[in-house]
């Protein structure tokens, strides 16, 4: 199976052509998050992404809520927030959502550590991890340096070894990867990114 993952666009017409023109040799295609700022027209957002045919999984970033990504998804997405799908023998669990809170309080779709634990209990066994937020102390650097990621989805990978999590919402670490035990974990960005699964 050949996946095709993306996080954090934030409404660039550039770059969701790059990822629909992409897409068509996709046998699925999951959306990390972030897809509008700020909460602001949701539904158009995701529309920039009409054009792919391939089914998609789409997990809610911290600029927009569960049910307004769940609203603007196309009839071939599956959202995924605190769930587990099955999918040709491919296992995902996703989480969204900033976590732990951020500063962006009249906006931000957050989590406390807590509340996204209790979500992540739910998940004991699963190939691919989605996670908005990164695990803390990996690909979670901003540019100040400050570490911001979350110790509950560290603690998740720690406990469950998924072959794979993909994640975003630090922009710094856009492109990186790095390994957790057996896990490996990519902060995609904007940018057309290629995983292949038996």
């Amino acid at each position: 199976m050949k996946v095709l993952a993306f996080s954090d666009l934030h409404r660039s017409a550039r770059a969701a052509r790059d990822i629909v023109e992409a897409s068509a040799d996709a046998d699925l295609v999951i959306g990390a998050g972030d897809y509008c700022n700020q909460r602001q027209d949701p539904d158009g957002a995701v529309a920039l992404l009409e054009g792919i045919k391939a089914p998609m999984i789409l997990v809610p970033g911290n600029n927009e809520s569960e049910d307004e990504l769940r609203q603007a998804a196309p009839k071939n997405a599956t959202v995924l927030h605190g769930q587990q799908v099955d999918l040709d023998g491919l296992s995902i669990f996703g989480l969204g959502y900033a976590v732990p809170v951020t500063p962006f309080v009249d906006w931000s779709c957050d989590l406390s550590e807590e509340a996204a634990g209790a979500m992540l209990e739910r998940c004991t066994q699963t190939d691919i991890l989605i996670s908005h937020s990164p695990p803390k102390g990996v690909l979670d650097r901003a540019s100040n340096g400050m570490s911001l990621g979350s110790v509950t989805v560290l603690d998740t990978i720690k406990r469950v070894q998924p072959k794979l999590v993909l994640c975003g919402h630090i922009h710094d670490c856009w492109g990186q990867s790095a390994n957790i035990g057996e896990s490996r974990v990519v902060n995609l960005g904007p940018t057309v990114n290629w995983f292949e699964f038996d």
